[in-house]
């Protein structure tokens, strides 16, 4: 094969992960909102620079552009070479992609392939790998999929942290979002990713599953935080067989204190997420709460926020949207310890 190699995304795919490095040469600014898995960003123009760029080529004209365009490019790919590139052997296999898979991917993949390096460059760029994820998401695999159900608090997100360890197939949409999928939800210093960038982590890890095994998650509901769930992947979850998993209200309660006790520390914030609940309950009832957090009366305010506002929620939606939920297989849980979660999720991982 004669190097650089310009391929198509379908002729990649089977190749994806043997690839040594992945390198996305779009700016900072592209590459935060989606990029390929595994990639690392070395821009050949950086955002400002690509703006400047942009506007030569708006303003005077092309030629004008492509001249400070093509000195920019040389010069960032050779702080490249003599840095995260030097130390790389003969038989360094890299991946090279842009935005459209023209100039700038281009450069790069013409000197790597010059300097002696098997580059491949992405046919058609971002654009060509983003065409392929949305339409895989539409048309997601056939796979063994199992819902694990159960009322706010009953540990659903901790036992399919559990069933990942054990090396079970998981699909943790509330991992891959940033988001416990509540008003509550929102992670401290751990914003969501854009749309674009948790359809490419839901469709790394879905590509990777056997359709043999069964593949487990979460009941979840058509957002997660910010984000959407693609419809074709919320079709299969709805009408997928499901496991009710069952947990005392009392010991909910203290699963949840764990899991929100950024909270208990920041009655403050606490209050600005229950704000968007009044709607559905009034502005008496989120004073009342808004009481509760700022006294620290954390126990009360978690029981009657489940008996008031996420029991019923829940058990309005869960016949509507799951099919199967009728016929669940019950997972009753004794506690919140690790042990106990190990034997939920073995005995899951064993059927």
């Amino acid at each position: 094969m004669k190097y650089p190699a310009v391929l198509s995304f379908a002729d990649i795919l089977p190749e994806l992960d043997g690839f040594d490095a992945i390198i996305d040469v779009r700016s900072e600014g592209e590459f935060a909102l989606d990029h390929l898995p595994g990639a690392i960003n070395c821009p050949v123009l950086k955002d400002e620079e690509r703006e400047r760029v942009g506007t030569l080529y708006k303003q005077v004209n092309a030629f004008e552009a492509k001249k400070v365009g093509a000195a920019l490019v040389a010069r960032n790919i050779a702080e490249h070479l003599e840095t995260r590139f030097s130390d790389k052997p003969r038989d360094w296999k890299p991946l090279v992609y842009c935005w459209r898979g023209g100039n700038r991917s281009g450069a790069m993949a013409h000197i790597l392939a010059k300097v002696g390096w098997p580059a491949i460059q992405l046919d058609g760029g971002y654009k060509a790998y983003r065409a392929h994820v949305s339409a895989a998401l539409d048309n997601p695999p056939e796979l063994a999929w199992r819902v694990i159900c159960g009322t706010t608090g009953s540990g659903k997100s901790r036992l399919l942290e559990t069933l990942d360890a054990l090396g079970a197939q998981v699909l943790d949409l509330e991992r891959l979002a940033a988001h416990r999928g509540s008003v509550l939800g929102h992670l401290p210093h751990a914003p969501q990713p854009t749309q674009k960038m948790f359809e490419s982590r839901i469709w790394d890890t879905l590509r990777r599953f056997d359709p043999q095994r069964p593949l487990f998650v979460e009941s979840e509901s058509k957002k997660v935080g910010n984000l959407r769930v693609p419809d074709a992947v919320m079709e299969r979850m709805r009408g997928a067989p499901c496991i009710a998993l069952a947990l005392s209200r009392r010991n909910r309660v203290r699963l949840l204190m764990e899991d929100y006790q950024h909270f208990a520390c920041d009655p403050q914030a606490l209050n600005g997420q229950l704000d968007h609940l009044a709607q559905l309950h009034g502005r008496a009832k989120i004073d009342a709460w808004h009481a509760l957090a700022n006294r620290g009366a954390m126990p009360e305010l978690v029981e009657q926020l489940l008996v008031e506002h996420y029991d019923p929620a829940y058990l309005r939606s869960i016949d509507r949207n799951f099919v199967q939920y009728g016929q669940a297989r019950v997972l009753e849980l004794d506690d919140i310890a690790p042990g106990d979660f190990a034997r939920a999720a073995q005995t899951l991982h064993a059927a």
